[in-house]
């Protein structure tokens, strides 16, 4: 069956951004009193937004350190957050192999392309043109694009309308539940990639119609159903 459109989630499907987010995230904690955390820890806080990692983290630093809860106001960490992340985005953040490739063969077939991502929409977009993969996309929305965010179903029926594609033309790829999830909420193909974040859960729990191993697989399946 052919596609008209593929949207595509951001960290954790087209972009490994962890280490720079979990950089960001510790400075701005440590700035504010609280420990640092390991990468690790925070890495399965993404795919909600910057804002709801950061609310987790600073529960989870609370429920250790009680004291600081009248010593540290959350909206001030998140402006921390902010600086900071402005300063590290594109610092380590890799595009994941065949990211580029696959992206220019479904643009060059005529492929509709848009980047839907639960991250802040300055965000997105700085990191999209740090990894030079700005270029891309017809259409990008961030987490604060819309009233709603992923999963929601007028997410990626948003995406749908405004380039004008029926859902049963469109596929979403991502590395997470809630990737599948606004998938399935609009109508559209869920296709996910193994390699992500997704809370440290396999991707196959999440039970995407199909699961690539990589963005090469993904453009391959695409372009034979345009063929």
């Amino acid at each position: 069956m052919p596609y008209d459109l593929v949207s595509f989630d951001l960290d954790g499907t087209l972009v490994d951004t962890a280490a720079e987010i979990a950089e960001a995230a510790n400075q701005a904690i440590e700035a504010h009193g609280m420990a640092r955390r390991p990468v690790e820890e925070i890495t399965l806080l993404i795919g909600a937004g910057t804002r709801e990692l950061m609310r987790k983290l600073l529960a989870g630093g609370f429920a250790e350190q009680p004291h600081l809860l009248k010593l540290v106001q959350p909206d001030a960490v998140m402006a921390s957050f902010d600086h900071y992340y402005a300063i590290a985005t594109g610092s380590s953040a890799r595009p994941y192999d065949g990211c580029h490739d696959a992206l220019a063969q479904l643009k060059a077939a005529g492929v509709l392309l848009a980047c839907v991502t639960n991250k802040e929409i300055r965000h997105a977009r700085a990191v999209l043109a740090a990894t030079r993969l700005d270029a891309c996309f017809d259409l990008t929305l961030g987490g604060d694009s819309l009233a709603r965010k992923k999963p929601h179903a007028s997410v990626l029926r948003h995406v749908l309308t405004t380039l004008g594609v029926a859902a049963g033309r469109a596929a979403h790829v991502g590395d997470s539940a809630i990737d599948v999830q606004a998938a399935r909420n609009a109508g559209v193909a869920a296709w996910a990639v193994p390699y992500g974040y997704n809370a440290g859960l396999p991707i196959a729990a999440a039970r995407p119609d199909r699961i690539f191993l990589n963005l090469r697989q993904v453009a391959g399946h695409v372009l034979a159903g345009c063929s």
